[in-house]
C-alpha cells in the first residue's frame, strides 16, 4: 500500500509541476512592456559569451515580424497566434496572443472593411468589438472578443472566421483599427 501511495503522490506532484510551469509560461507571455525585466535597462553590463558577437543577439519573440511592412498597422502572425498594434513611429502599442478561427486569410495586406459593436459570432457565442478585414470562401474574417471572455478553440467541423482575443485586447483593437486601417497577415 505504501508503494501505491508514493506512486500517487509522485504522479500528483508531477502534474502540479506541469500546471505551474504552464501557468508561468502564460504569465510571462502576457507581461506588460513596462513590467518586463527583459525590456528594462540593466544597471550592469552583461558579459558576452566567449566568441559571441554583438549581432548574435537572440530574437525577441515579441518583436514585430520583419516582413510585416511599415506604417500604422495591425499585424497578425498566423503561426505565432499573435497580434501587434503598430503606431506611426513603428513602435508596438500592444501585442497579445489570439485564438485563430477555423478559416484563416492568406498572408498579405488587407484593409478593415467593417466593424460591429456587439453581435453573435458564427459559432453562436455573443461577441463584441468585431473588426472585419477579409473574406475567405464567403466566411468573413475578423478580430473579436467573446463577451464572456472565453478564448476556446473553435469547433473544427464549423467554418468560422473569428480571431478571438481577451476583452481588454478586443477593446484596444476596436480603438486602434477603424474602417480603412491596414491589417498585415504574416505566416
Amino acid at each position: 500500500m505504501a508503494r501505491s501511495s508514493s506512486g500517487l503522490v509522485a504522479g500528483l506532484t508531477a502534474a502540479a509541476l506541469a500546471v505551474v510551469g504552464f501557468l508561468a509560461y502564460q504569465a510571462s507571455a502576457n507581461v506588460p512592456e513596462n513590467l518586463d525585466p527583459a525590456k528594462r535597462p540593466s544597471a550592469a553590463p552583461s558579459a558576452a559569451a566567449p566568441g559571441a558577437t554583438a549581432s548574435a543577439k537572440p530574437k525577441d519573440p515579441l518583436a514585430v515580424p520583419a516582413d510585416s511592412g511599415t506604417g500604422v498597422r495591425v499585424v497578425y502572425a498566423l503561426g505565432d497566434r499573435r497580434v501587434w498594434l503598430v503606431n506611426a513611429n513603428e513602435k508596438v502599442q500592444r501585442t497579445f496572443r489570439v485564438m485563430p478561427s477555423t478559416v484563416s486569410p492568406e498572408p498579405g495586406s488587407y484593409t478593415v472593411t467593417s466593424r460591429s459593436g456587439s453581435v453573435s459570432g458564427s459559432d453562436g457565442v455573443p461577441i463584441e468589438h468585431v473588426v472585419r478585414f477579409a473574406t475567405v470562401d464567403e466566411v468573413p474574417i475578423g478580430f473579436s472578443a467573446a463577451v464572456d471572455g472565453s478564448m476556446a478553440s473553435p469547433d473544427p467541423a464549423k467554418k468560422t472566421g473569428g480571431v478571438r482575443m481577451k476583452r481588454a485586447d478586443g477593446d484596444a483593437v476596436w480603438v486602434f483599427a477603424t474602417v480603412g486601417s491596414k491589417v498585415v497577415v504574416v505566416p
